[in-house]
């Protein structure tokens, strides 16, 4: 099993790479079987998203602040613990936006595709499911589309709901929803296309995020799971991410 190993700038994370690659043969990551990450889920986010067309599953360790997408930290019997994970396939979600100035913007996302009011003016969004009007203007700070993977993150502490991951849903989160006063969001098909258009964005400016990537001053949003990208992340059989994600919901 060829590794390579990859880590953070975390001084534990530098130190236990450095580790790993004295106690076990290494690779460059172009020649790997699996790539070794190192870090919190943060980190685990940016190698998926710099890696993905390698096609190479990722086992990460935690060493970070957050590590839902991690296993535990250990050194021992490292290819041992690989040959025995679970592999868990995500599917991004694909952001397209159009900015005030023309520009178009395309970019992946594992965890969500959000929208944020940048000023003290509430932000005005319609909502457009398949091209159909579902929201003429929400009134709210902003909104979210999750993937089950990351409806355990943002979407959770915005009150949505938490999906099992082989569900073939998405979840359509508001952010500090004032109007309509009683939506708190949907749970759609994956193969939903959701569409935003920004009312009075002069006065009320939005910026949209692909988990880390931010565009500023949107007019309009498309979200849709991709159908082109995927990636494997592996997990000991103890930290199965389908059981993490489940038992998340009993969590007080």
């Amino acid at each position: 099993m060829r590794l390579a190993i990859v880590a953070s700038q975390a001084p534990a994370a530098r130190e236990a790479a450095a580790a790993l690659i004295k106690r076990y043969d290494t690779v460059p990551i172009e020649s790997a079987d699996v790539i070794v990450a190192l870090g919190g889920d943060g980190f685990m986010l940016r190698t998926l998203h710099g890696h993905l067309g390698l096609d190479v599953p990722v086992y990460g360790m935690k060493l970070g602040r957050i590590g839902f997408l991690m296993n535990q930290h250990r050194a021992d019997d490292l290819p041992g613990r690989i040959a025995r994970a679970h592999t868990a396939t995500l599917r991004p979600l694909e952001m397209r936006a159009t900015t005030a100035d023309g520009e178009e913007h395309a970019a992946l996302a594992f965890n969500e595709v959000s929208l944020l009011r940048r000023s003290n003016q509430a932000a005005h969004v319609g909502v457009y499911l398949n091209g159909s009007e579902k929201l003429e203007a929400l009134i709210c700070d902003g909104i979210l589309v999750s993937t089950p993977a990351g409806s355990t993150a943002y979407n959770l502490s915005a009150h949505g709901p938490i999906l099992p991951l082989d569900a073939n849903v998405l979840a359509l989160t508001p952010i500090s929803p004032f109007r309509p006063r009683r939506w708190r969001g949907a749970i759609l098909p994956h193969a939903t296309r959701v569409s935003f258009k920004v009312r009075d964005p002069e006065l009320r400016p939005v910026s949209t995020t692909a988990d880390f990537h931010e565009v500023r001053d949107v007019l309009a949003v498309d979200v849709y799971q991709s159908g082109s990208y995927s990636a494997k992340l592996l997990f000991d059989p103890e930290h199965n991410l389908e059981e993490r994600i489940l038992d998340e919901q009993f969590v007080l």
